[in-house]
């Protein structure tokens, strides 16, 4: 918004109070500056309750870079971004402070820490007259660019081709074409490397049940969700948990 020839944000029709439109916006809605807002943002996508990515960034900096599942292997403490690289050419630092700066609308948070590592540690949002060479502006006039729903995992020891979020060659909803970097596969190396470690307590904590009630219930844990409770239910006013698909697992896959 802040990006306009005129910023002045737009009045909004009225919508009623039980539609999805008005609990969580995609594009629309510019006149709610600062608002936790959906994606995909299109107005002809199907909505849901998959949040933008500058809100889930600007959760990062309180929650830190970490995973659950990482978080129980790594001290929070030392894994918060410290620099947000942005394209000159795109940056607004309107837009940008009063998505993550603590003059923004994270001025509620404050110098607000937690204990287990967790703090409210903004970013330095920086520029790069660098662009992408693929991005539409480094096309030329006869290329034509489309997104694509094929995506690479590579490490010295892993290499992946990945189709709509599948292993290629298997097909969709197949236990076997997950990802290594899956959520199963991420719980089952954090189950291992508990075990190897011979945290008996810890082990225990981690094999609970379901993905989503180890998440919700798990003591080890507790700190984590405190911060997002209190983040979400305050500078990211509006944020609906992204629920339903956790009840997966750990099965054998």
């Amino acid at each position: 918004m802040a990006a306009q020839d005129d910023s002045t944000p737009w009045s909004a029709p009225l919508i009623a109070s039980n539609s999805t439109e008005s609990l969580l916006h995609g594009r629309g809605y510019f006149s709610e500056l600062g608002a936790v807002r959906r994606k995909p943002a299109r107005p002809d996508a199907p909505p849901t309750l998959s949040k933008s990515c500058s809100d889930k960034l600007a959760l990062k900096q309180c929650t830190s870079a970490l995973s659950s599942l990482t978080s129980l292997l790594i001290c929070p403490q030392n894994a918060y971004i410290h620099s947000l690289i942005l394209p000159a050419s795109q940056y607004s630092m309107v837009a940008c402070d009063r998505a993550f700066s603590p003059t923004g609308r994270m001025r509620v948070i404050g110098d607000k820490k937690w204990n287990g590592g967790y703090e409210f540690r903004p970013f330095a949002v920086r520029t790069t007259s660098l662009e992408f060479r693929y991005s539409r502006r480094s096309a030329m006039a006869s290329e034509r660019l489309a997104t694509s729903n094929i995506s690479v995992v590579w490490t010295p020891t892993l290499q992946e081709t990945l189709i709509g979020g599948v292993l290629q060659g298997r097909k969709q909803f197949d236990p076997r074409g997950a990802s290594q970097v899956c959520r199963r596969q991420m719980w089952r190396a954090v189950v291992d490397v508990v075990a190897l470690c011979g945290l008996v307590g810890l082990g225990m904590a981690v094999m609970r049940g379901s993905y989503g009630g180890f998440k919700e219930v798990s003591g080890v844990l507790a700190e984590r969700r405190r911060v997002k409770s209190e983040v979400t239910a305050g500078a990211l006013s509006g944020w609906i948990r992204n629920g339903g698909d956790s009840g997966f697992q750990l099965g054998n896959v």
